[in-house]
């Protein structure tokens, strides 16, 4: 099955609950690769690259995230995969 990537940017009540490491978690049961950040806006980051189906989990997952966390809305950019990444990290 062909890899694919997502650039996702998630708005909302998103920092401070969680989102970045519960996404780590997701991302590394899915089996997926890329990282997860905070944005100075309050956004949160995310690029993940694997297969279709399991990118689509992560997607789902994000538009409801850790318990705490109010998700407003997900922007999905869908890409072709770089194989640049390792693992899945939350960067600072």
């Amino acid at each position: 099955m062909t890899h694919q990537r997502v650039h996702l940017l998630i708005s909302g009540r998103v920092q401070g609950v969680w989102y970045r490491a519960s996404t780590q978690r997701e991302a590394a049961r899915l089996g997926l690769v890329g990282w997860v950040r905070n944005l100075p806006d309050g956004r949160v980051e995310a690029v993940a690259e694997g297969p279709p189906d399991q990118l689509d989990a992560l997607v789902d997952w994000c538009h409801e995230g850790p318990r705490d966390a109010r998700v407003t809305g997900v922007t999905v950019e869908r890409l072709p995969p770089q194989g640049d990444l390792a693992g899945f990290e939350v960067l600072r």
